[in-house]
């Protein structure tokens, strides 16, 4: 049986793996023998990337990988393919994660004092369940307060390879863009009482 192009083996692998596949683990599906170099790799999936182009599928980078996802324009028509809605994060949770991305490493107290109201448990549990915050270590002042910082799974989830391709701050409003699920209209004016009410009553966030 004749070897298939590497792309076809590549595209085949992604699709069956269901998640991100790093170049190692893309060379670990070969024999010792006949493993293709990374620089190898890369020209077969940006091969496959162009194959994708204006297609209902896009070949992605994130910081875990190569995947193929769903194109972010077929979203709407998708979305009828399930009954449930997709989930909506509240304000506070957002603007919490945001100040993590960008101020990282933050503590709780440092986080409330950017955005001028406290945190309930509920939300930062909510983003360490979700695997998007994680504990990166302790503060060196009394009481040695936690400090968080985003994992990447975050990354994957938000299409990103690194902390880098973040927008400005000034873009934040837009940050839906890169999650067609995630709702970020922000108010001109809040009430922090009703949005804590609001986080502790959604098992989502």
């Amino acid at each position: 049986m004749a070897t298939p192009p590497l792309k076809h083996i590549l595209e085949a692998a992604m699709l069956a793996a269901g998640d991100a596949l790093s170049l190692e683990h893309m060379q670990a599906l070969f024999p010792d023998t006949d493993r293709p170099e990374k620089p190898r790799l890369r020209g077969a999936l940006l091969e496959l990337q162009q194959d994708y182009a204006d297609r209902g599928l896009d070949v992605v980078e994130v910081a875990s990988g190569w995947r193929i996802q769903v194109a972010s324009d077929m979203v709407p028509w998708l979305a009828r393919l399930w009954e449930e809605k997709p989930v909506r994060y509240s304000r506070a949770l957002l603007e919490t994660l945001a100040v993590i991305a960008y101020r990282q490493p933050v503590t709780r107290g440092e986080i409330e004092e950017v955005r001028g109201v406290s945190i309930s448990t509920t939300i930062m549990r909510t983003l360490q369940d979700r695997g998007w915050v994680r504990v990166i270590g302790h503060r060196d002042v009394p009481g040695r307060p936690a400090m968080f910082g985003t994992t990447r799974a975050f990354l994957d989830h938000f299409n990103l390879k690194s902390l880098d391709q973040l927008p400005s701050l000034g873009e934040l409003r837009d940050l839906s863009e890169l999650h067609p699920e995630l709702d970020l209209g922000f108010p001109d004016t809040a009430d922090p009482a009703a949005e804590e009410a609001a986080d502790r009553g959604s098992s989502d966030g």
